[in-house]
This record gives C-alpha cells, sequence and structure tokens, in this order.
C-alpha cells in the first residue's frame, strides 16, 4: 500500500504556502548529467495536482538504485503527478556549454509540462537561480531535499537518464555506461584512452577535449 506523506511534511512546505498564495500550477525542476564526460543532460518537471497524495519521496542522490525505479514507478502511475522530461544531447552541451545546456533543459521540461496542463503560473528550481526561466520561480539548494516536487522530479530525471545510459551501452559498447553512467570513473576514463572517443562523448569536457586536440609542439623544439 502506497504511503503519502502528511500535510505537515516539511517537504510540502513550500507548494501549501505557494498554493495558499494563489498558484494553481506549481512545477518543481530538476536535471541529472551535468557532470559526466558523456550522454545528454536531462530535465524534469513535476506538477503535483494533489497535496494529499504524494508518495514518500526524497532527493534521488540519497535513495538506491532499486528505491529510485520503485518511486519512479510509482510516480509515474500516480493520478496527481503530471511531469514532462527533457534532454539536450551532448552536441548542444559543447555549443552553448553545460550551464546554458542544464538551463535549456529546465526550461524545455516546464514548457513542455505547461502545454499539457494549459498552464504553469510557478516554478520551484533545485540549486541555483536560473535567471533565463520564463515563470515566476524560485531557487531553492538542495532543493531536491526541500520540496516534494523537486524531489520527484529528481527521481523521474535520473531514472530516465540511468535507462537511457544502459541503452547506449549496448550501441557503444566497452566504455561501461551501464555502470559509470557517463562519469568520469577510473574504467571510463581507461576506456576513452582504449577506444577514443565515441559519439556521445562531450567534446569540450576534459579529457575528451585534450584527446581530440592534443596540444602542438613548440615551434622552437622542433628545431
Amino acid at each position: 500500500m502506497t504511503e503519502y506523506l502528511k500535510k505537515n511534511d516539511e517537504l510540502l512546505a513550500n507548494e501549501l504556502k505557494l498554493a495558499g498564495e494563489g498558484f494553481s500550477f506549481v512545477a518543481g525542476v530538476d536535471e541529472v548529467g551535468r557532470g559526466p564526460l558523456a550522454g545528454p543532460v536531462v530535465a524534469a518537471a513535476v506538477v503535483i495536482t494533489d497535496l494529499e497524495k504524494v508518495p514518500q519521496v526524497f532527493d534521488s542522490k540519497g535513495l538506491s538504485e532499486k528505491k529510485r525505479e520503485e518511486l519512479d514507478a510509482e510516480l509515474r502511475a500516480n493520478p496527481a503527478i503530471k511531469f514532462a522530461i527533457s534532454e539536450v544531447s551532448p552536441e548542444v552541451i559543447d555549443e552553448i556549454n553545460i550551464l546554458q545546456a542544464t538551463h535549456l533543459a529546465m526550461r524545455q521540461a516546464v514548457k513542455t509540462l505547461e502545454q499539457e496542463l494549459g498552464k504553469i503560473d510557478f516554478v520551484l528550481i533545485d540549486g541555483r537561480p536560473v535567471k533565463s526561466m520564463p515563470y515566476n520561480n524560485l531557487a531553492i539548494v538542495k532543493g531536491d531535499q526541500k520540496s516534494a516536487s523537486i524531489a520527484a522530479a529528481s527521481i523521474i530525471a535520473k531514472v530516465y537518464r540511468d535507462k537511457l545510459m544502459c541503452d547506449y551501452d549496448k550501441i557503444y559498447p566497452g566504455y561501461g555506461f551501464a555502470e559509470h553512467k557517463g562519469y568520469g570513473t577510473k574504467q571510463h576514463l581507461i576506456a576513452i584512452n582504449e577506444l577514443g572517443a565515441c559519439p556521445i562523448h562531450r567534446k569540450s569536457f576534459s579529457p575528451i577535449k585534450e584527446l581530440l586536440n592534443p596540444p602542438t609542439a613548440i615551434q622552437e623544439e622542433l628545431w
């Protein structure tokens, strides 16, 4: 039987406060995949339409893989949870930089959810402010530990990206994407040195950048 958060739970404080101020469609947004050397950055946006039907969510980083997947399935099956996911490719990350790509993923996730629901009137953002967010918003440091909608978004985004990297592991075997999800582990760095970069590596990130563009010898050393 699903256990729901109680109305006095701190994770619901921001959502309840905003509801009391007249904001009907409050979206929590979070991203995953800012730090990896490979794969997209992914953002999820979540609107909770019934604050009495919120599963006991928490920051995805503090959960086991099994628990994350269980909560992800629970959130997706819950009619009170409306969500959208956006991913920004490694190519775009290389073009506009990871910070801007992260903000783009967040904006796209909220916009997609707005198109489904018809309205978003406030956004709770995990972490630092996103100046380009075109909605009333509040940035909350460690928001995935302080807001139920952000926590739900963190779980959905994390499970989605992890599964995506497992799929990439089958397309680009040898790098270990299923294990490290693209992060710069020792295993991953060894594979990059042995195999070179693959199409989903971020070419603007070290050590991929150095691998593809090795420093040229100083002219004086050639003579």
